[in-house]
């Protein structure tokens, strides 16, 4: 008995392809133009081939998982040895040092509106955050202070014993942008 309908353009190759586009972000629309087809084919290919389904799900979660990782990580502030060269006596000589970057602001708030709504999303007045996110702001800066004060270490003191303000410029966060957002 012949299937009624058009013939699917579906392979089995194509669930490689289909999982590592989803490790790029890839959307159901994305992946329809990438295939040549349109979103709601790769709606029934998801619904109707457990392998395709399988790598889409797969390709996504995983992706997530090392934005969540990466979001997490510039919340909370983290350390990363970084290799540097510098020049003795005209000669340069590597070395690795450990610079710790300290928890991003904008990313707590992210982290916490969407982890903790009923705590961070309330409306003016009903004792959560405000509308333009000043509050937060406020609270996230001071408690970011306070953890860079306490992983300050003695290397990291100014002559006056002040500890500097932020990490050095050249290194680079995870994202391949400088600590500082420029």
């Amino acid at each position: 008995m012949n299937a009624i309908g058009r013939p699917t353009a579906y392979r089995p190759g194509f669930c490689k392809q289909a999982r590592n586009y989803c490790l790029l972000g890839a959307t159901n629309e994305e992946l329809g133009a990438f295939f040549g087809v349109t979103r709601r084919t790769i709606d029934n290919w998801i619904a109707g081939q457990p392998e395709f389904e399988a790598a889409v799900k797969s390709g996504r979660v995983a992706a997530d998982a090392k934005v969540a990782s990466g979001l997490y990580a510039r919340a909370t502030g983290f350390e990363r040895k970084v290799k540097r060269t510098a020049l003795y006596r005209g000669e340069p000589k590597d070395f690795e040092t450990n610079v710790y970057f300290p928890p991003d602001t904008q990313a707590c708030i992210f982290w916490l509106r969407n982890r903790r709504r009923a705590t961070w999303r309330g409306s003016p007045g009903s004792g959560g955050a405000d509308d333009d996110g000043i509050d937060d702001i406020a609270r996230l800066e001071a408690a970011s202070e306070s953890v860079r004060r306490s992983r300050a270490s003695p290397h990291d003191q100014l002559p006056d014993g002040a500890p500097h303000d932020e990490a050095p410029r050249d290194d680079l966060t995870p994202g391949g942008a400088s600590h500082d957002g420029r």
